[in-house]
């Protein structure tokens, strides 16, 4: 054993990774199976030693006994053997463990932690001390989770066994702080272990955790993580909501037998209740009541769903010797009824929430049938009274009007449905057309008029002739309130009437976002008043904003229904000259002076014909004739010059000057329009509502705004090229080519062009940024393919190819387009390099100044696949079709003389074909005419793209066979 030890704490040593893994491996589970037999030495021994008592008492009168000696020597021999085990222990301990627990390697130190905690479970009076708890507590600050998680699940063990609670004293006083900061571990199991472990301690250890710890643990019911939520909502109903309320069957003193106990749930209720509102109210950590539920909804169901004792404590007037809830308790006592009755009827699915379960099983499906028919049949009949008693106070009642949007219309008794039902209608009609109503109000009872309304339910005869009603009601009011504020074109209301036509607007602006209100007919009744705002002015901004949503609720009204109504094709040209005239007034709006008008034209433009682009595509070819709409290029440029002004503008523009003053949440919420409205632009792009083209005005600004709408615009460029690669490529080329103009005319101007113009680096970054979302070179062949000979075609146009010619003066451009050439397939560079040859002059092929060094980092980025693929032949022939009508006055081989050395004639190992130019032109003359042999040659090297001779003029280049 000596010496088996000895060969795995020299190996645990080794630098090779393999041989120190193996062996502290094989060390640590040595030391485990020498716990195993220490510990049943000890047993032995143990039981041994009771014997030998109990021997010794019986012969307590003798002198001696051979079975009292045996038992002795049998204990020393035990003893002996422990001792020697424990010696072998301590050295794979010092040996192994000391080095190893701190290994370079992850995976070691989880191991020596993993085990350390099982012989500290197994073999308490040896290992259970302080000095080896320290390292336990020392590995709990390791840098790698695992390591982390193997110390808390290996405290659980211990802290799980009462027995070994006396021992772990100092370690909980030392570590306990460290213990409290793993519950914000940023890995989520380590946390959610970390979690377990301080409950556990909790219970076990009742005065070891204060007050401060746990209104710190307490909070964690907000977390992200469902898992780590409900720990510690289990913790917070365990210490605050579980506890026995004192007195509560004395509270209200009267009753006997059902009542009194009924009253006594109640009292025991409400003390529980104040104890979660004193914790939510005190917190102020979150604002959202919702994840406090969800947190709590695993152990303190039975409160959450106790919707009547809820509903009653609301109810109930406080007696004059009692507290009640005061305004801001009862507030939060209907968020959390609310959240309550959403968390049965939904789940646990929360908007930045997760790690809950995603599929529910049979059980809970049926839980959750029972509850929704349960909460149908307790708020049918006692919401009439809970928005009757809260009257006027709008938050608590936008809060209530929630509820029936969860209501079913299964195990409802016809009898007292139809009366309850009809109350509760009633109820809503009174909420919705008061005149103060706010906005968040109205939305929540025209959803709640929507479930209501919606199939064949019990209320849905009640609920359908009271919503139609109110919307009469209203468009009777709308046009008496017309008549009076606008005539003659002009609009002539003072405030008083200008007020209660807004506060009609909204009303039927938040209906028509729900119901169909086409019958009505509001769009001609409004389209007036918004001209005259357009036109005339005098129209305030706010009731510009209610008519121009509800212009855009009809309109995508009318194209959802389009498909049962527009049964003949004078209705379809009707709805077409809506749709015109709807996209005309938008016009007008997106040059109005207040932003807020500005900015719901054109979401509500692009909204509308992205419905009408799907509209187009869901009907017949033979039907969409009359539908048919396109944008005028008015319109088009308005929604591009709205899109430069208000959405594409950085933190310095006037428009969002007041933006970079503000706080944080509102730069967020700028940030977040900001990003709608250039989604709605985008969608028009994508449809195919506005043409390819105008997709520029977004891609120039990829780079630029890559932090706040780079995700929006990559997604806008493969869904375009997803319909048309051709053109998707066209426009990301036009791009470049409007970027580098303007750059071109800032710099001929002496820096006072245009402002806002971007910087030579930053367009090449941006053709970087392009080229990359070019993925598989063989699949958009095409496409880059033709932004090179499109790019070569911009560079040399109108270039004259003379000895004396000065160079393009978009030469650098060529600097740019080679950011695409790793994209190019190898044939794909041969065609474009010989393409690029027969641009440019035979001199600027070996020129060595400085304006042509683009062209020669340009060819260089399309040879240099080849060169890399040993064709250094193809190159060196493929290169010789450089031939222009002006040779250069000196060789190749006067370049190689001299040192000078191109990439033409780089190649000296051509086997079977060479090429020389003669060394002046004057001196050559007509050469020989070719034999047969050569014109054959001459011709195929010519079909491989291999030219080695080209006539120019009335010469032909000699070609040596």
């Amino acid at each position: 054993m000596n010496a088996l030890v000895s060969l795995l704490t020299e190996l645990s040593d080794s630098c090779v990774r393999a041989f120190r893994h193996t062996c502290t491996l094989a060390a640590v589970k040595i030391l485990s199976a020498l716990v195993a037999v220490a510990l049943s030495l000890s047993t032995v021994m143990e039981n041994t030693q009771k014997l030998h008592g109990v021997e010794r008492r019986k012969t307590s009168g003798r002198q001696g006994s051979p079975r009292l000696d045996r038992m002795k020597k049998k204990i020393a021999e035990l003893q002996e053997k422990r001792l020697e085990i424990e010696s072998i222990m301590d050295t794979i301990f010092k040996g192994v463990f000391l080095k190893r627990y701190r290994d370079v390697l992850p995976e070691i130190r989880s191991m020596c932690t993993e085990e350390l905690c099982l012989w500290m479970k197994l073999y308490s009076t040896a290992f259970l001390t302080d000095s080896y708890l320290k390292y336990i507590g020392w590995m709990m600050h390791d840098k790698i989770p695992e390591v982390r998680l193997k110390c808390v699940l290996g405290l659980q063990g211990l802290y799980g066994d009462p027995l070994l609670l006396t021992k772990l004293d100092l370690f909980t006083s030392r570590f306990k702080d460290r213990l409290i900061s793993m519950t914000l571990d940023r890995d989520n199991e380590v946390a959610l272990q970390a979690m377990k472990l301080l409950i556990l301690i909790s219970k076990s250890c009742e005065e070891v955790l204060e007050e401060g710890d746990y209104q710190q643990l307490y909070r964690f019911v907000f977390s992200s993580q469902r898992p780590l939520a409900a720990l510690a909502g289990e913790l917070l109903y365990s210490r605050l909501l579980n506890a026995p309320a004192p007195g509560s069957e004395g509270q209200e003193g009267a009753g006997e037998g059902e009542a009194r106990g009924q009253d006594v749930h109640t009292g025991r209720t409400l003390v529980r209740l104040r104890a979660l509102l004193s914790f939510y109210m005190q917190s102020e950590l979150h604002k959202h009541v919702v994840y406090l539920v969800d947190g709590l909804w695993d152990c303190a169901g039975d409160l959450l769903k106790d919707w009547p004792t809820l509903t009653h404590i609301l109810l109930q007037e406080a007696p004059p010797q009692c507290t009640g809830l005061t305004e801001a308790e009862q507030a939060v006592v209907v968020e959390v009824l609310v959240a309550s009755v959403r968390q049965a009827a939904e789940g646990p699915s929360l908007v930045g929430r997760s790690g809950g379960k995603k599929v529910s099983n049979a059980k809970e499906r049926k839980t959750q049938s029972d509850d929704c028919a349960k909460l149908t049949q307790q708020f049918l009949s006692a919401l009439p009274k809970l928005l009757s008693k809260f009257a006027g106070r709008w938050d608590a009642i936008a809060s209530l009007m929630k509820i029936p949007q969860f209501f079913v219309p299964e195990g409802l008794t016809a009898e007292n449905t139809q009366a309850a039902s009809e109350e509760l209608i009633r109820e809503m009609g009174a909420v919705v057309d008061h005149p103060s109503g706010p906005p968040a109000v109205l939305e929540a009872v025209s959803r709640a008029y929507l479930r209501l309304c919606g199939g064949d339910t019990a209320w849905h005869p009640a609920a359908r002739p009271a919503r139609d009603a109110l919307v009469q009601r209203w468009k009777d009011r709308l046009i008496s309130q017309l008549g009076v504020g606008l005539k003659e074109d002009t609009f002539c209301a003072d405030i008083d009437q200008t007020g209660e036509m807004l506060s009609t607007l909204r009303k039927l602006r938040a209906f028509y976002n729900c119901h169909d209100l086409s019958q009505w007919d509001l769009f001609e009744l409004l389209s007036p008043l918004l001209s005259v705002g357009c036109l005339q002015g005098g129209v305030p901004s706010e009731v510009i904003l209610e008519v121009l949503q509800c212009l855009f609720h009809a309109m995508l009204w009318n194209l959802h229904t389009s498909g049962r109504t527009l049964s003949s094709r004078d209705k379809a040209v009707a709805q077409r000259q809506q749709l015109s005239a709807f996209c005309e007034t938008s016009y007008r709006c997106l040059s109005h002076a207040d932003v807020a008008v500005k900015e719901q034209a054109f979401l509500g433009v692009c909204d509308v014909l992205a419905a009408h682009s799907y509209q187009l595509n869901v009907w017949e070819p033979a039907s969409c004739g009359p539908l048919l709409y396109t944008p005028g290029p008015r319109l088009q440029r308005a929604l591009q010059a709205f899109l430069l002004e208000q959405v594409l503008v950085g933190p310095d523009s006037d428009a969002h000057s007041r933006v970079c003053l503000a706080s944080e949440g509102e730069r967020q919420e700028d940030r977040q329009k900001r990003r709608t409205l250039l989604a709605a632009y985008c969608k028009l792009l994508v449809h195919g509502v506005l043409e390819m083209s105008n997709a520029s005005v977004v891609f120039t600004h990829y780079t630029k705004y890559y932090n706040d709408f780079g995700d929006i615009i990559k997604e806008t460029l493969y869904r375009t090229r997803q319909t048309d690669k051709i053109g998707s490529a066209r426009t990301l080329l036009l791009c470049l080519q409007e970027l580098y103009v303007r750059l071109k005319q800032e710099q001929r101007c002496g820096g006072g062009g245009p402002t806002g113009v971007q910087t030579f680096t930053s367009i090449k970054e941006l053709a970087r940024r392009f080229a990359l979302t070019f993925g598989d070179p063989a699949k958009f062949r095409e496409s880059v393919t033709m932004i090179h000979r499109s790019g070569i075609e911009f560079v040399f146009s109108g270039f004259v190819q003379a000895p004396d010619a000065a160079c393009p003066p978009y030469l650098t451009y060529l600097t740019i387009l080679s950011e695409f050439s790793s994209k190019l397939l190898k044939p794909d560079k041969k065609t474009l390099f010989c393409f690029l040859q027969r641009q440019t002059a035979d001199h600027v092929v070996h020129s060595r100044e400085d304006c042509w060094q683009p062209l020669v980092y340009y060819r260089a980025s399309l040879l240099a696949t080849a060169a890399a693929g040993g064709e250094g032949e193809d190159v060196a022939s493929y290169v010789s079709c450089d031939r222009r009508p002006h040779p250069p006055s000196r060789s190749p081989n006067v370049n190689k003389q001299q040192g000078q050395v191109s990439p033409v004639d780089s190649r000296s190992n051509r086997a079977s074909v060479s090429s020389s130019l003669p060394e002046d032109r004057s001196e050559a003359g007509p050469s020989p005419v070719a034999t047969e042999t050569q014109r054959t040659a001459a011709t195929v090297m010519e079909e491989l793209h291999h030219v080695m001779g080209k006539e120019t003029g009335d010469e032909l280049v000699e070609v040596d066979l």
